[in-house]
This record gives structure tokens, sequence and C-alpha cells, in this order.
């Protein structure tokens, strides 16, 4: 019998207090509403391999450095389903929340709930500093904003995942996701629109609407990285150890293409 979101909620290694509060905020009572609904969208709507998911340490401090595409973060969400559903014991992958989510109606009180904390330095600190898997993208909205024909390339990565892991002493863990284009294949971006909204954009499909189709995610997950310094090196000296990253990401995206049996190259 397999087992059910209660029981994993159950075997999560947070130190959750009587009312079911960790010290970062975060409920286990929101964060079993989200993955209840996720599983429908994990399990049931997309099709979900992971590969190299053993990477990924099973405890201990770690990012999680990956792509974005797909108009909205539905990546993002599978990576969290997949730590969660399938991670032994299972983890909870926690993110640094965009800003407009902030200011939304109930947004806020929503993604600290369910462990994806306002994207300050100090946040993503405490939070490795306690053991925890951080999600990052170092794309950002840029990412999500690519064209259905971009969905393989990467853009310009920011720079503070990297000065955080050497801060911080945390091995990075690249991820390439393959599919979130496809689910949502974005023909044009109305950034206008988006402003007036609060969002950064709004995702135009090639059948009008910005709302994700079913699709095959293949995430690919690299061996962990690690680098040395402390987090105030040169400019140079972290571009240069982005640029591997990032290299190593490209080659994990071309994985993915192969696992799903389309060859290399540009789309």
């Amino acid at each position: 019998m397999s087992e059910t979101v209660q029981d994993r909620l159950q075997r999560l290694e947070l130190p959750f207090d009587a009312a079911g509060i960790d010290p970062f905020g975060v409920s286990r009572w929101h964060l079993g509403v989200m993955f209840r609904a996720l599983e429908l969208l994990y399990r049931r709507y997309n099709e979900v391999h992971n590969h190299g998911l053993d990477h990924v340490p099973a405890r201990g401090r770690a990012m999680l450095i990956g792509n974005h595409s797909g108009g909205i973060a539905v990546d993002a969400a599978m990576v969290i389903g997949a730590m969660f559903f399938e991670k032994e014991p299972p983890r909870v992958a926690q993110g640094m929340a965009e800003k407009f989510i902030n200011r939304m109606p109930f947004g806020s009180v929503w993604a600290s709930r369910c462990g994806h904390l306002p994207g300050l330095p100090e946040h993503a600190v405490r939070l490795l500093e306690d053991e925890r898997l951080l999600m990052v993208f170092p794309e950002g909205a840029r990412g999500t904003a690519k064209l259905f024909r971009e969905r393989y390339s990467l853009v310009d990565f920011g720079t503070g995942f990297m000065r955080l892991a050497l801060q911080t002493k945390t091995p990075i863990v690249p991820f390439g996701c393959v599919g979130g284009g496809d689910a949502m294949p974005t023909v044009t971006n109305l950034y206008r629109l988006g402003r007036l909204v609060g969002a950064p954009y709004i995702p135009v499909t090639s059948y009008l609407l910005p709302i994700p189709r079913p699709a095959r995610f293949d995430i690919c997950y690299g061996e962990p990285m690690t680098f040395e310094g402390t987090g105030s090196e040169d400019d140079e000296v972290i571009h240069g150890y982005i640029e591997q990253v990032k290299a190593r990401i490209a080659a994990l995206i071309e994985d993915g293409r192969r696992e799903r049996g389309e060859t290399g190259g540009a789309p």
C-alpha cells in the first residue's frame, strides 16, 4: 500500500512544535494542503521522471540549482514534488519567494507557511545554517519568460547563489529540467499587463491561456559541486565558478532531452 501525504508529512525531519509550526514558520497543516494539491499535478496531471535523484543528499544543507522555462514555475513545483514524494526520508525544498507573490492576497502567508521565505540573503543563510534544502533558480523571472523556442537555453545567472554557497560552505546540486516549456509553450509575454497586476509579465501560450497543459518532465540531477572561498571573492572568480555550474546544468538539460529520445543541439 502506497504512503499517503499524511504518512510522508509525519516522516519529515523538521522540528515542528506542538502546534505543527517549525522555527521558520513552516506549517505542517499548510504543507499538507499544498502537497495534496501538488500530488495531483505531480502524479496524475504530469508525467515526471527523475534521473540521478540519489545525488541530492538525504539530510543536511544543500542548494538545488537549476534552469527555468515555461511561463510560470511549474518546473519548480515538480522539483518540490520530487523531494517530497520520492526522497527517503522526504524533504521540503525551500525557496526564496518572488517579490510579486508577497504582494498577492494571502500569497505571503501561504508562501512562508509552505517554506518559501522572502528573497533576502539573511533568510537563505539561516535556512542553510539550519541544514535545510534550498532551491534556487539563478535565471529568476527571466528564465520563466523564455519563449517556447528558447526552452532549452540558459539566460544569465545571478551571482547571489554562488556567494551564498561559498559563505555557508554548502554543496551545489545542479539539475536540468526538461518539460516546463512543453507544459506552457509561451509565444510572447505581456510585460505591461503584467506590471498592471503586479507580476513581471503575463505569458501568452499557443492556445492563448496562461494555463499549463499536461506534460512529461525529465529532471536530471548531477553530482554535488563544491567550491573554495568565503563569498567575498572578486566578481571574476565568482563568475568563473558560475560558468562551471551553468555548463553542468546545460549538460544535464541535454541528458534530459536524450531521455526523451530527442536529439541534442538547438530545438
